[in-house]
C-alpha cells in the first residue's frame, strides 16, 4: 500500500489528552510505515515531548492568528508537499486552512475535533470545516452529533474516532506493590484523578466531597496545570495538607492508577472520551464521573462507572462513599470497564480507522 504523508498541526502551547492523542497517533503510523511530522511553536510541551515518542518535530511560530505564523506555514508547505495536514486547534486549522488555499491546495485537509466546547456556527466556521476541510474527526460520537444537530454539518463528512489506548499496557497491577513503591498508605481508601489541572476538569468539586467523605478516604491528585496554585491554597484552606497529595505530572500514570482503589473524573465541560478514564478503566479502576461530552460512551451508569451530576460535590461523594464501602461493586465495576474498553478502544483500532480516513480522502489504497 501506498505512504503517506502526514503534517499535524497543533498550535496550543499546553499539555494534555489531545496532544498525547497527536503524538500516540503519529508513533503508531510510523511504525505502519507512513511519513509522519508534526509542526507546533517552540514553546509548546508537545514540541519538547516530541522526540520521546519518536515523532519528528519542527517548531513553527503558530501559536497566534498572526501573519507572521501563516507566512512560515505557506513556506515550509510549499518546501515539503505531503498528502494530509491533520489541524487539532483553532488557530492552527485556520492558519492551515489559508496556507493550502493560498497554495491552491496542494495537500487535503483533516480536521480533528478533541473537544466538547461548542463551534460557532456563523459562515467562516462552516466553510473552515465543511469546505476547507474534507473529513472531520471527532473523538467521540456525542461531538460528531453536536457538530451535525447544532451546526447543521453534513453528517457523512464526519467520523467519531475515539483515543486508543494499548490494553496490553494497560492492565491491572499489584496495588500494594505501588503504594509501597510511592510511600503510599496501605490502610486507605485512595480515591485518584489524573488530570490537566483546568478548571472544568472538577478537583475543587472533588476537595469539596472529600470534606463531605470519612476520613480513612484520601485523595491522590497526578497531574500540572493552570490551577495549581489555587488548589493548592485550597487544599490548605481545608486543612487537608495531610490527605490531599498532590504528586504533579508523571511520565508514566500507569503505577499512579494501580495504586488507587477509585478513580473520579468530575468534569464539568469540554471532553470529549479522555484517555485518563479509558486508561483507568482499562486498570480495572471503578469510575465515578459524569455524562459530559463523549464520556457517557465509555461511563455507562451502574455498568461500567457511576455517573453523578456536573458541579454536584454532593452527589459525588455519595458515589465515592458507596464504592468505597462496597468492595464487589468496584470489582464489578471494573471488570465490566475493562471489557468495554478492551472491545471498543484499542489503540490499534485507533489508528485502523485513521489510516483509512487519510487514504480514503487522498483516494489512495
Amino acid at each position: 500500500m501506498a505512504r503517506l504523508r502526514i503534517v499535524h498541526t497543533e498550535s496550543s502551547l499546553g499539555w494534555g489528552g489531545q496532544e498525547m492523542r497527536i503524538l500516540a497517533e503519529s508513533q503508531g503510523l510510523i511504525r505502519r510505515g507512513h511519513h509522519v511530522m508534526l509542526l507546533c511553536p517552540r514553546d509548546a510541551r508537545i514540541h519538547a515531548e516530541a522526540a520521546n515518542w519518536g515523532v519528528p518535530v519542527v517548531a513553527l511560530p503558530i501559536e497566534k492568528k498572526r501573519l507572521r505564523g501563516l507566512r512560515a506555514l505557506i513556506a515550509w508547505l510549499r518546501a515539503n508537499p505531503c498528502d494530509i495536514v491533520n489541524t487539532h486547534s483553532s488557530t492552527d486549522s485556520w492558519l492551515a486552512a489559508l496556507a493550502l488555499a493560498i497554495l491552491g491546495r496542494p495537500a487535503t485537509i483533516v480536521r480533528t475535533r478533541h473537544v466538547s466546547a461548542p463551534v460557532s456556527r456563523g459562515l467562516l466556521s462552516r466553510w473552515l470545516y465543511m469546505h476547507a476541510a474534507a473529513r472531520v474527526v471527532t473523538t467521540g460520537e456525542a461531538l460528531r452529533q453536536q457538530l451535525v444537530e447544532v451546526n447543521g454539518y453534513n453528517a457523512t463528512r464526519i467520523e467519531s474516532v475515539p483515543t486508543g489506548i494499548d490494553p496490553g499496557r494497560f492492565r491491572p497491577g499489584e496495588r500494594k506493590a505501588m503504594r509501597a513503591h510511592f510511600g503510599l498508605p496501605q490502610d486507605k481508601i485512595l480515591v485518584g484523578i489524573v488530570a490537566t489541572l483546568r478548571s472544568w476538569k472538577g478537583h475543587t468539586f472533588l476537595l469539596e466531597a472529600l470534606t463531605r467523605l470519612p476520613a480513612h478516604i484520601e485523595l491522590v491528585i497526578v497531574g500540572d496545570g493552570p490551577q495549581r496554585e489555587a488548589l493548592e491554597q485550597r487544599i490548605s484552606s481545608l486543612g487537608f495538607q495531610g490527605r490531599v497529595r498532590m504528586q504533579g505530572q508523571q511520565a508514566d500514570v500507569l503505577p499512579w492508577l494501580r495504586a488507587l482503589d477509585i478513580f473520579a473524573l468530575p468534569s464539568y465541560a469540554n471532553e470529549g472520551v479522555p484517555q485518563a478514564l479509558v486508561q483507568a478503566m482499562l486498570v480495572e479502576l471503578p469510575c465515578v464521573t459524569t455524562s459530559i461530552g463523549g464520556i457517557p460512551e465509555i461511563a455507562q451508569h451502574e455498568r461500567t462507572a457511576l455517573l453523578v451530576a456536573p458541579r454536584d460535590p454532593v452527589a459525588l461523594a455519595a458515589a465515592i462513599e458507596r464504592l468505597a464501602g462496597n468492595q464487589g461493586l468496584r470489582y464489578e465495576l471494573g471488570v465490566a470497564a475493562r471489557k468495554h474498553c478492551v472491545e471498543g478502544y484499542s489503540c490499534e483500532r485507533m489508528l485502523e480507522r485513521m489510516e483509512a480516513i487519510y487514504r480514503d480522502v487522498c483516494g489512495v489504497s
